[in-house]
Order: structure tokens, then sequence, then C-alpha cells
């Protein structure tokens, strides 16, 4: 993960729907743990652009704890889970029943979406531009 060039953690006027690089990354956060908790039945009820950090420590901390949690849910999947429904309460509307693999698959698009709009703060905000392309991480995670 980079970390945010210290003036540019919390500020961005209107580049991106949220706003901040800040907002964004607990945005995404926050979505993550909503998400999971509802695969794992444990639901929490949070509103979508809830700052849970401020300090970008705290954050990556939390960042790679719930990565960490994401993996042990994946690993334990199998086809008949992935075959499954998932029934939720949304946020903002009503009651929802989803196949499983439009749910995870819908998890890891909303990341890729945000993710495309911090890339574009964190250079706007001055950081080098990293590659984001999966084949060129691909081919030098492969060495």
């Amino acid at each position: 993960m980079v970390s945010p060039p210290d003036e540019g953690w919390n500020v961005m006027d209107g580049v991106a729907y949220f706003p901040s690089i800040l907002k964004t990354l607990n945005h995404i956060l926050v979505a993550d743990r909503l998400w999971l908790g509802r695969l794992v039945g444990v639901p929490e009820k949070i509103a979508l652009d809830t700052i849970l950090f401020d300090d970008f420590t705290k954050f990556r901390a939390a960042r790679e704890a719930q990565d960490a949690k994401v993996i042990v849910f994946a690993d334990q999947l199998d086809a008949q889970t992935l075959s499954g429904d998932l029934s939720y309460q949304s946020m903002l509307a009503g009651a929802y029943t989803l196949p499983q693999e439009i749910v995870l698959a819908h998890i890891f698009n909303h990341q890729t979406h945000h993710r495309g709009q911090l890339h574009s703060m964190l250079v706007e905000a001055g950081a080098a531009p990293l590659s984001i392309d999966l084949v060129y991480y691909y081919l030098e995670a492969q060495g």
C-alpha cells in the first residue's frame, strides 16, 4: 500500500465521489466490513461515509486486518457456498437476496472502482504513478 503524501491525505476538493484520499480509503474499508459481515452472518450497521480512521498508520493496520479476514473467508469457500444465496438488509433500501457469487464479484468490483479514483488522487497529490495493470503484477510476481 502506498502512503499518501502528508498534505494530500485529507484534501482533494471534488476529485472523486469521496472528495479526499482519507474519505475514499475509509469508504472502501467500511463497505468491505459491511459486506463481509453480511457474508459471515454478523452484519454491521455503519454509514457508508463513516471515517473509521483519520490517522493513516491506524488505517493501514485496520486495512491489513480486514484483508486477513477476507483471506480467511475466501479460503473457506466451496462450490456449494458459492452457488448459494445471500439475504441481507441494505443500508439504504430494503431486504435483498442475491447469489453469493454476484455479491463477491460486487465487493471486488467496488474496490477496483474506488482504487482507481485513489490512484488518480495520489498522483494529483504528488505520489509517483504505480503500474496498476494486473498483467504486469502477475509477470512481476512470477519473477
